[in-house]
């Protein structure tokens, strides 16, 4: 699974990418998730999620929480499927993770150049 959007943040496909692999799933299973994303692990290992719900969506300083859209469906999701989340070092020579990188790098460019061929 691959994919990029035009004119977004590297956070916002940080959540989609978890988004989209825990909905390619079939039925419940017990997931390990690892991720390059302080923000996405930390989200969920420090209880952000949870105070942002309390919150009504606003974060601890106030502001409104980004991307709700997608925070909305992987909880879903972590209540469906058992997830734990794994931070992994971004760059660190990680091979999983560096293959991730390298495709999400392509479908980047490819995104770029079909927008500038329109």
């Amino acid at each position: 699974m691959v994919g990029s959007e035009p004119m977004t943040t590297n956070n916002r496909m940080e959540v989609l990418a978890a988004v989209e692999a825990l909905e390619a799933l079939r039925e419940p299973c017990e997931v390990e998730l690892h991720s390059d994303s302080s923000y996405l692990v930390n989200a969920f290992g420090k209880g952000w999620v949870d105070k942002w719900v309390r919150n009504g969506w606003r974060t601890a300083g106030g502001d409104p929480v980004k991307n709700v859209d997608l925070w909305q469906r992987l909880i879903a999701l972590s209540d469906k499927h058992r997830v734990t989340f794994r931070y992994v070092a971004g760059h660190s020579g990680h091979p999983l993770n560096e293959r991730c990188d390298e495709l999400a790098r392509g479908a980047a460019t490819e995104v770029k150049a079909k927008a500038g061929a329109s």
